[in-house]
């Protein structure tokens, strides 16, 4: 019996235990991104690119970028760390294709209103685009978490660069028009029950990473710390297109790469392969992404 193809079916949720809470990723969209230099390996050379990209199994002049804001139930708070793309995303063009977390929070049981916590690990426009819909806060009954570094620096314009030009005019629009109800926090403040925040700057000028520990077990939602599992984690000193101050960047990737791989954390990544969840372990002179399997049910 003949079928007609129907095309591809992503996941596009994932939720497991962790201590006593629950930890739920979910895509907030995927776009197909063309070239892969820059933004990626912007210190190798075409064959060098080509070797690397060969060993990966992936093509040498595009990359998928995936968005994966995530869900922390404490079983007090449900706490959201980034906001997606939200109306600016959607739609079927090549640079849309996203906006879709409050969609798919909903079929995972979450209304927006059941959101306590909204966590901003950075400002950058995967990240914010979200927090509004239309006139109206998309999370209306949230608490909005920034670090402090991060807010200030954007307000200011001083440092950012001018790639971001048009990234700052987001944040304008968005981000800083909610200056009096925001919480501001530096490294080692918590922002909810169990869940640090903690200063990785680079990517932004104030990007913040949230360690959660829940019944003695550790989990670190890093953001954009790297943004690419086979382009930039096991590359840690290739300067990244994406990063704002690239050698600050480069410095908390070694830092935060050293200390997971150490420690054996689990960690969430923004723009790691869905589901975004796994463990970065040492080879002989660098590291890799391992995604986290039954271990997580287990």
């Amino acid at each position: 019996m003949s079928h007609s193809a129907t095309g591809p079916i992503r996941p596009t949720i994932h939720r497991f235990t962790w201590g006593k809470a629950e930890i739920m990723t979910i895509m907030d969209g995927a776009q197909i991104r063309q070239p892969l230099r820059p933004p990626f390996m912007m210190d190798k050379d075409d064959a060098e690119l080509a070797a690397i990209a060969a060993a990966a199994r992936l093509p040498h002049d595009m990359f998928e970028n995936t968005y994966v804001p995530t869900v922390v139930n404490t079983g007090s708070e449900v706490v959201l760390f980034d906001t997606g793309f939200g109306p600016v995303g959607r739609g079927d063009g090549p640079t849309q294709r996203a906006g879709l977390l409050r969609e798919r929070l909903g079929l995972a049981g979450y209304a927006p209103e059941d959101i306590d916590v909204v966590a901003f690990t950075h400002v950058h426009p995967d990240h914010i685009l979200g927090v509004m819909e239309g006139d109206d806060l998309a999370f209306p009954n949230a608490r909005h978490v920034i670090g402090q570094v991060e807010f200030d620096e954007w307000m200011s314009g001083a440092n950012i660069p001018e790639q971001r030009a048009q990234n700052r005019e987001m944040f304008l629009r968005l981000i800083a028009p909610l200056a009096d109800r925001l919480t501001y926090v530096k490294g080692g403040d918590a922002i909810a029950s169990g869940i640090v925040a903690e200063e990785a700057f680079g990517h932004s000028l104030g990007h913040m990473m949230y360690r959660v520990d829940s019944d003695g077990r550790d989990a670190l939602i890093w953001g954009d710390v790297t943004n690419h599992y086979a382009f930039s984690l096991p590359y840690p000193d290739s300067p990244v297109g994406f990063d704002d101050d690239k050698e600050q960047a480069k410095a908390t990737r070694k830092r935060v790469l050293d200390m997971v791989a150490t420690d054996q954390t689990l960690v969430v990544g923004h723009h790691m392969p869905f589901p975004s969840v796994g463990y970065v372990e040492r080879t002989n002179d660098s590291y890799r992404w391992a995604p986290a399997t039954y271990q997580l049910w287990t």
